[in-house]
């Protein structure tokens, strides 16, 4: 059962909002954070990426960013900035998208739901990123920013969302990348407590985005309830700042490869190797996308390919092994290219579906990459199975679009 909570929101009054709001920390580097803040003050990445107050070449993880961090965060409140709702209450993000809008219930998250397997988890994390995380709401005292969880489709809460749309928003503004962001304040008490209900019957939350953000925050969680001698398991750090989309909401993208070199084989005899495993077809040089499950398309010296898997190198019946994936990554990047560890082998890098193919040929083309791998995406049903077996995706499977905006909603654990 999700256990969720209303929650007094520390957020941007609504003349500010778009002067505050901010892309997610760990979408763009310092320098693409210091360009888009620019000369503006409010901009919330002077707290989640407030080593732009320094001279380039400060890191990310110097002491000193930590509390500038700090100073920032109690700037913002001062200045007005930011300021709590008065109430205890849910919020509604929409997100529109190319035609496309997904709606979420903003919610405090129980972090026990996280360590006690309520709130799934489809990836591997990395402590060191955990850290930097931890760092950052242990210094202020707060989720700054939201994680991005799904369920299984619930009627009674789609009821309350097709209530609220047609109602006036609190906030309704189209960012500087042409994503829609419109956020309602929930505050009347019986639907709030029927967000509350419809909650508790929901037997698992999924983790779409922010692993490291979820297990940052609910080691916080841990961690202060430890050290509290008066912890009744009802005080504000038990929860996590999080957006709960409906499964049927989202859409995930393609998430695609390019890679260095051919491991030492002419492009001919790379193309033989592929054949064992793939059919392969031929199409030129106009942009070629994969169809459907299972097919490929791939970019090698000038001329798109498409490749479709053969009998025996998948399993429908198994949510690993239905994965496109798992079949590249063993027969092609792992048997052909040599590439055993997709986090860590520097042959390799990914691009995000957003970007589209024309990105993919871009680098091949400049000499950067010799070849590109695009894949049909993943959908969230395949990612909640996964999740429900207790598997773990292949490194670098997902690309959610459009992220959460940064900076709508603070929770505070005070």
């Amino acid at each position: 059962m999700a256990n969720v909570k209303p929650f007094k929101g520390l957020r941007p009054p609504k003349e500010l909002v778009e002067k505050v709001a901010s892309k997610p920390y760990d979408v763009l580097s310092s320098e693409e954070a210091r360009a888009e803040a620019g000369d503006n003050e409010m901009s919330l990445y002077h707290i989640i990426k407030p080593e732009i107050d320094f001279n380039d070449g400060t890191t990310e993880h110097d002491p000193q960013v930590y509390d500038k961090a700090v100073e920032n965060f109690k700037k913002f409140q001062a200045n007005g900035w930011l300021v709590q709702d008065p109430k205890e209450m849910y919020y509604i993000y929409a997100q529109t998208m190319d035609g496309r809008t997904q709606y979420g219930f903003v919610v405090a998250a129980n972090y026990k739901d996280y360590v006690e397997g309520r709130i799934k988890k489809h990836e591997l994390t990395r402590r060191e990123k955990e850290e930097d995380r931890m760092k950052h709401i242990r210094v202020n005292n707060a989720n700054v920013e939201p994680v991005f969880l799904s369920f299984p489709t619930n009627e009674p809460l789609e009821a309350i969302i097709d209530q609220v749309k047609v109602t006036e928003p609190e906030y309704d503004f189209v960012s500087e990348d042409g994503i829609g962001h419109t956020l309602w304040c929930i505050t009347d008490d019986a639907v709030i407590a029927k967000i509350t209900e419809e909650f508790d019957k929901i037997p698992y939350l999924y983790i779409a985005d922010g692993h490291h953000r979820t297990a940052a925050a609910a080691h916080i969680g841990e961690e202060k309830a430890q050290a509290d001698p008066n912890h009744t398991g009802k005080e504000e750090y038990n929860y996590l700042l999080a957006v709960c989309f409906p499964e049927s909401h989202l859409k995930v993208m393609d998430y695609n490869r390019v890679v260095v070199d051919l491991n030492g084989n002419t492009p001919e005899q790379f193309l033989e190797k592929v054949g064992e495993h793939f059919d392969i077809e031929c199409k030129g040089a106009e942009e070629y996308r994969p169809a459907q499950l299972h097919n490929f398309s791939l970019y090698l010296e000038g001329k798109w390919y498409s490749l479709t898997a053969k009998e025996g190198t998948y399993d429908d019946n198994d949510p690993i092994g239905v994965l496109d994936v798992k079949i590249s990554s063993d027969y092609i990047l792992r048997d052909i290219l040599g590439i055993m560890d997709l986090r860590t082998d520097k042959r390799i890098d990914f691009v995000g579906g957003i970007r589209g193919l024309g990105e993919l040929k871009k680098r091949v083309d400049s000499g950067e990459m010799k070849m590109a791998l695009a894949l049909y995406p993943v959908t969230m049903r395949q990612i909640i199975n996964i999740a429900d077996s207790g598997n773990i995706m292949p490194p670098k499977a997902t690309w959610f679009e459009p992220k959460l905006r940064s900076g709508l909603i603070i929770h505070k654990l005070d």
